[in-house]
């Protein structure tokens, strides 16, 4: 069974698996498409993170950071490859919703890459629907956002 865990941007296995994750997006992006997007994933902000585990093993993870007073950014979502399609995605945002929820957010919004049909399909079978693009993605046509309210009221 797996087992998760609520951290922040300072654990080892989460830097771990940010790492498996900055290659991944630097094999569909390439290195100049992926260097605009690195600006925007600093770990310094992120205070709140879940990392899933089999056994001891880190296998996925997930962040949010405040957005603003009512939104909560989900950033850095990851799965390792040998471990997809079993619902772990899923469950990494459902960990990071009821967080949100329990802080006293009422919203999440994220950003994701068009060159990413898996995460655009994880989000909209999740309940996020999209958004115009937002914040320093405004002008990007290569970003894709989502929102998603977590309260009845917002």
């Amino acid at each position: 069974m797996y087992q998760s865990k609520r951290t922040n941007s300072s654990d080892s296995h989460f830097l771990l698996l940010v790492k498996d994750l900055d290659l991944d997006l630097l094999n569909r992006y390439g290195k100049e498409d992926q260097s605009f997007y690195d600006q925007f994933n600093s770990l310094s902000s992120i205070k709140n993170v879940i990392i899933i585990y089999d056994d001891n093993t880190p296998i996925a993870c997930g962040a949010i950071k405040i957005f603003d007073p009512n939104t909560m950014e989900v950033k850095r979502m990851y799965v390792v490859p040998a471990y997809r399609n079993k619902g772990l995605a899923s469950l990494v945002l459902s960990e990071l919703e009821r967080w949100a929820k329990e802080l006293g957010f009422i919203k999440c919004i994220l950003e994701t890459g068009n060159k990413q049909p898996e995460a655009i399909h994880l989000y909209s079978k999740n309940g996020y629907y999209r958004i115009e693009n937002y914040g320093d993605y405004v002008d990007d046509m290569g970003s894709v956002c989502f929102g998603k309210l977590l309260a009845d009221k917002f």
